[in-house]
């Protein structure tokens, strides 16, 4: 098993912060372009085992931490409100 746990941790927190975001578009091209962005600008996380999937898990109750990947989405969602691929 190798997995960017990024990827778990932008989808989790992706739908709270779309809450608080005026997003004319919702569709599914828009939405992994807001995945794509944020994770291009994050540090990927990848884990090979069950140990490493705990570690990641404790690190992301850190305020930092949390801070960080809502940034990005913030950013990313930004990015393609002002230049949808459609």
């Amino acid at each position: 098993m190798l997995k960017n746990y990024m990827e778990i941790v932008v989808d989790d927190i992706l739908p709270s912060v779309l809450k608080g975001e005026d997003l004319d578009c919702k569709c599914d091209k828009c939405l992994s372009d807001i995945k794509a962005i944020a994770l291009n600008n994050l540090k990927p996380m990848y884990v090979a085992t069950e140990k490493g999937i705990l570690y990641i898990k404790l690190n992301q109750f850190s305020t930092q931490f949390k801070t960080d990947v809502v940034k990005q989405i913030i950013i990313a969602i930004k990015k393609v409100k002002e230049e949808p691929r459609h």
